[in-house]
């Protein structure tokens, strides 16, 4: 592209210099043949608009004073040097006249064009918007072909990697009217269709079969409608990692020389490619004798027993790093030393001897000396006080260093729900010189608020609630200065108020308190709540009122545990309700003047160690619970045989038992998995004390639907069965007696699309099964109503959990025409009991 047009004398280094004919252009004579040896008189830049001529002068490297040979290297440097700017389409130096042995130049520049504006065709707004983002081209700077070039890799990749495979990009160049020397480009973008893969053929493989291959491929999958969370969509950099996969599954199955030998992807058609693998599989490796040096704390036993390889094993060295390093489970040699405060201890594998397919192993161990804490500080905590925080961290000042002890606070701060999980880090900075650690906790709050705005139908009304949820209360700030933004926090109460009603029919109204930690010191938590619920048929007259006032309140204490081991809690409820019934003849009572009053002890013994409220991805939780009133019938010598209902249900009596089970699973085994399995159980069971009175008439159980819809004035407990409407899984239906005993079991795939803390979204699929008996002489564990379905779940801070399943029903339920159609069950800004979907 280079060119240089001599007017009066130009040189160009391009012409041979064997010419001898002498050339006369403007009465300059140039002997090609004898290059003559001048002095720059004078040099002119023209052309030049937007660059400063010194800084052009000194690019191009000459000046006036000079002394070059005519021609002669120095004016071919000259242009090079000025090409390499990339700032000029034309460059031209143009000798203007000499005098004796002066002479004088011209360089003249043809700059390119400045960039005014770009945009783009073919592509969404968003995408455009994206794109803008990825650029980093700026308005005023030099449109060259190497902007060019660059421009439309940038877009091309972009859209490889949404699967656009086949994407052209070409760039139409347009002057601009309006600026002087200013262009304008316009990215035209061509998508076609998103290519997916059509078949991944492995070759070469023996060892491993084609499915287990494919199966180590986490990204990049077939064309296959049971690929439910990964679509086939083909992409560069997974098709990479899943390269990698590939060899790694060897690797865990003692293939140490396994490699991906060549890799070919090809058009199959408009819409898919083919992909076509070929392995190197190599032989087998297997752990020979195992050794250790350096260690003085443990003995070789201890450490052979938690590395758990033997001799002979299969060389798996992703087991191995795992059992050194990094076990889920906290079963590995570092947690072994690092728990006992041997923060500087250090383990290297070190192969000693690889004899034909078996590895001997030496590791070799610096225990150093044992860490103590010295300080302990907190970052990022905005709203929640410093002793919230500091009084869930298990590691204190003084103690020995232990990292289950870091990972356990980690933990703890997480289940209090005012932080991001994902934002969670542990700065640890060691003092060799006196065996000390300082570690910095750094949070990132989140909003932990809600606003309870839900809908629901039940006893053929449409009910509305508007509920507060304060999770981070501070009571002891009511009457402080500033504290009101809105309301007092950062003390770690929960305060919340509720309110429901469909107008004059139902009013319910409750408030509860809970302070997790009372007094300050330990984690005794104490819950108050009161509640008053009016129902009527909202008649003024007495004459034909119809009502029944409820009216209750309970306290509880709450323990946590250090046996069997400190994820335990026991917590012990005193609560007492009143029933005040006029002329009441609906709702499933059984008696409709007179009074109720129910008087009982709650014991709940739980344990919970998953890892998320939200999310959980591991981890278990299970509840026992004890729900018993004083036999009262004991007391007095009433015949209840022959008593009236109001007489017989005065004091009510029962002991009632229930038990839920949860445990959760990555699919994967990745420590932040986004697939989960969850499997649930939950029975129930209501007994009496006298069984001349019988099985109580409240606290009784009511299965199917979601769970959620009906009035819970008789302490009734809702238990959902997805696929059926609700409360038809319950003996009596429609003149819902209800359950003595209940029995559901769920298990769910829960797949995580956004881990966002101010939007977590998953979606699931489910098998449930459950029933509910009227007395035990009818129980029967194996015929359960059972059901599948999908849902998906959305948490908002400011609203609690969101949710919406569909659910198809798999048996007939007696009396109940029509009970298999599917339902839609929807929940909102209320989180789901133990029974149900949480």
């Amino acid at each position: 592209m280079k060119r240089l047009k001599v007017i009066a004398l130009i040189l160009l280094c391009s012409i041979p210099l064997l010419i001898h004919a002498q050339q006369p252009l403007h009465n300059i004579d140039i002997d090609y043949a004898h290059p003559k040896e001048y002095q720059i008189a004078g040099i002119r830049i023209m052309g030049a608009h937007n660059l400063d001529p010194r800084l052009l002068l000194s690019v191009a490297g000459i000046s006036e004073g000079d002394r070059i040979k005519v021609p002669g290297d120095e004016l071919n440097r000259a242009v090079k040097n000025l090409w390499k700017q990339g700032l000029y389409s034309d460059i031209q130096i143009v000798a203007t006249r000499t005098m004796e042995d002066k002479i004088w130049f011209d360089i003249v520049v043809k700059e390119r064009p400045r960039l005014s504006h770009f945009s783009f065709e073919g592509v969404t707004r968003s995408q455009a918007n994206d794109l803008r983002d990825k650029l980093h081209i700026t308005r005023g700077e030099t449109v060259t072909e190497n902007l060019l070039i660059n421009s439309r890799n940038t877009i091309r990749k972009f859209f490889v990697k949404k699967g656009y495979f086949f994407v052209d990009v070409d760039v139409r160049q347009e002057k601009d009217p309006k600026e002087a020397n200013g262009e304008g480009l316009v990215f035209v973008v061509s998508k076609h269709r998103k290519i997916k893969v059509n078949s991944i053929d492995i070759n070469g493989n023996e060892a491993l079969s084609d499915k287990k291959v494919l199966r180590s491929m986490k990204e990049i999958k077939e064309k296959n409608v049971l690929h439910v969370f990964k679509v086939s969509k083909y992409n560069e950099s997974d098709f990479q990692a899943d390269k990698k996969n590939i060899v790694n599954a060897y690797l865990e199955q003692g293939y140490r020389d396994a490699r991906i030998v060549s890799d070919t992807m090809f058009r199959h058609d408009d819409k898919t490619v083919d992909i076509r693998i070929q392995v190197s599989e190599g032989h087998r490796y297997y752990f020979g004798n195992i050794t250790w040096l350096g260690n003085t704390k443990y003995s070789n036993k201890v450490l052979n027993n938690i590395l758990n390889i033997r001799k002979g094993d299969i060389y798996d060295d992703a087991k191995l790093e795992k059992q050194l390093y990094m076990n889920p489970t906290g079963q590995d040699i570092s947690s072994l030393y690092l728990d006992n405060g041997y923060l500087f201890f250090q383990v290297t594998p070190v192969e000693k001897n690889v004899e034909n397919d078996s590895i001997d192993m030496e590791f070799q161990i610096y225990e150093g000396k044992q860490a103590t804490i010295n300080e302990v500080s907190i970052a990022g905590n905005t709203k929640t006080n410093d002793q919230v925080i500091m009084r869930e961290i298990r590691t204190k000042p003084g103690q020995l260093f232990s990292r289950s002890d870091i990972i356990r606070s980690q933990r703890e701060l997480a289940q209090l729900g005012y932080f991001d999980p994902e934002g969670f880090d542990v700065i640890t900075e060691p003092h060799p010189e006196n065996g000390t650690v300082d570690i910095k906790y750094v949070v990132e709050e989140r909003p932990s608020d809600q606003v309870e705005l839900s809908g629901g139908w039940g006893g053929g009304i449409v009910v509305g609630t508007l509920g507060l949820v304060f999770s981070n209360f501070s009571a002891k700030s009511l009457f402080k200065k500033g504290a009101w933004r809105p309301l007092p926090s950062g003390d770690g109460q929960r305060l919340t108020l509720r309110a429901t009603s469909n107008g004059p029919g139902f009013q319910s109204y409750n408030m509860s308190f809970t302070e997790p930690w009372l007094g300050g010191r330990k984690p005794n938590s104490l819950n108050i709540s009161i509640f008053h619920t009016i129902r009527s048929n909202g008649v003024k007259d007495d004459t034909y009122k119809q009502s029944l006032k409820l009216t209750g309140g309970s306290a509880g204490l709450g323990w946590r545990l250090k046996w069997p081991d400190d994820y335990f809690t026991f917590y012990v409820q005193a609560a007492y309700q009143v029933y005040n019934l006029n002329n009441y003849n609906s709702g499933g009572f059984i008696f409709t003047n007179g009074r109720s009053n129910n008087l009982s002890a709650t014991f709940t013994l739980s344990r919970n160690d998953v890892d998320d409220p939200i999310f959980p991805t591991r981890g278990s939780k299970f509840t026992y619970s004890l729900q018993w009133t004083p036999p009262f019938s004991s007391f007095n010598d009433i015949d209840y045989v022959h008593a009236e209902p109001a007489e017989k249900y005065k004091w009510i009596e029962y002991h009632k038992h229930t038990f839920h089970a949860s445990w959760f699973a990555p699919v994967d085994g990745k420590i932040k998995s986004k697939l989960v399995l969850v499997n649930k159980v939950g029975f129930g069971f209501l007994g009496y004390w006298n069984s001349d009175i019988g099985t109580s008439p409240f606290e009784r159980f009511y299965m199917g639907g979601d769970g959620l819809s009906g009035f819970e004035l008789d302490g009734r407990e809702l238990i959902s069965l997805r696929g059926y409407e609700n409360n038809t899984v319950t003996p009596g239906y429609p003149n819902e007696t209800g359950a003595s005993i209940a029995a559901k079991y769920t298990c769910e795939l829960r797949y995580a699309i956004s881990k966002n803390p101010n939007a977590t979204i998953f979606t699931l699929a489910f098998l449930e099964a459950g029933n509910s008996w009227e007395t035990g002489r009818n129980f029967d564990p194996f015929k359960l109503k059972r059901s599948a379905g999908v849902g998906i779940r959305l948490f908002l801070p400011m609203f609690g959990l969101l949710g919406i399943d569909y659910g198809i029903p798999m048996d007939d339920i007696d009396g109940r025409p029509g009970v298999k159609d599917p339902q839609f069950h929807f929940t909102i800004g209320q989180f789901f009991n133990a029974w149900n979907s949480d």
